[in-house]
């Protein structure tokens, strides 16, 4: 049986095992990107740096994978789930793993989701979900985002977004707040009222933008990206990473931590796939 604890004043992870230890699993974590069409997430979208830092936590460091799929598609697209649960397969079988855990940030977490939700869609979801000890969803879109109802609209403000969405596209279509109300209604699961998830999916939650020119946490992950998400944060609830409104982000499954909780720091959307303010450390431990 697995599950986390919180203990006053830190967020701690724990994997208790009744009748063996995972010591005894072979552990492995996948990285899942969000919206995009990705070739290359590894340097485009993680960094090294960032990917590096958490497989440092494996007993076996060579175990991890990197997604690389078609997220500019409605979730459960073949080029989509379909192209995440076959690499998450080859990634299962080549390394024999027994335990994984996947990190998601953003859309990537809807995608995820829907895998989760939906074990009977594709034949190979049943042992993806039999295998993973949980999600770690980094700023996920779980409820949508304002943002995608202003791209959609095809007004002045798509081109100030995007740098960050894309253009108009399904994964965005799909991410707009009243669509995503009716897929959490019918056909995925973690949400309010709904069933819970077969597996975790715990929540990191970003709650806030730094881009003065003299905050040293404005450079990380880019100082372009921190000016971008300031602005469009101005469209967003007073907690929000510049792309999510911290209720977006918790959406579904359940709270992990606030940024502030534990990197006692915030951090923005382009942040929370980075190296940033701790967050390779918490996640490094967490496996």
């Amino acid at each position: 049986m697995t599950f986390r604890i919180a203990l006053p004043g830190v967020v701690l992870a724990a994997a208790l095992v009744l009748f063996g230890s995972t010591a005894w699993s072979a552990t492995g974590v996948a990285f899942v990107h969000g919206t995009g069409k990705q070739t290359d997430a590894l340097n485009d979208y993680w960094t090294t740096d960032m990917v590096n830092s958490v497989r440092q936590g494996l007993s076996n460091s060579a175990n991890y994978t990197v997604i690389n799929c078609d997220f500019e598609q409605y979730m459960w697209n073949s080029q989509a789930a379909g192209c995440l649960a076959g690499q998450l397969t080859s990634f299962i079988n080549a390394r024999g793993i027994t335990d994984l855990v996947v990190l998601t940030h953003s859309n990537g977490g809807n995608v995820m989701r829907w895998i989760l939700s939906n074990p009977t869609w594709d034949s190979r979801y049943p042992n993806i979900i039999n295998k993973t000890r949980w999600v770690n969803a980094l700023a996920p879109s779980s409820t949508g985002t304002p943002l995608a109802e202003a791209v959609m609209q095809g007004n002045v403000f798509e081109s100030a977004l995007g740098w960050l969405l894309g253009y108009q596209n399904d994964a965005v279509r799909m991410q707009q707040p009243s669509w995503m109300a009716y897929y959490n209604s019918s056909w995925l699961l973690g949400t309010s009222g709904r069933p819970s998830l077969p597996k975790g999916f715990w929540n990191v939650v970003g709650t806030d933008v730094r881009s003065a020119i003299w905050d040293g946490a404005a450079y990380c992950g880019g100082y372009f990206n921190q000016v971008g998400l300031e602005i469009t944060q101005n469209w967003l609830d007073s907690c929000s990473d510049g792309f999510l409104d911290c209720s977006s982000q918790n959406g579904a499954g359940s709270l992990w931590f606030y940024d502030y909780q534990v990197s006692g720091d915030r951090l923005s959307h382009a942040q929370s796939r980075r190296d940033c303010h701790g967050l390779d450390v918490i996640l490094r431990n967490d496996l």
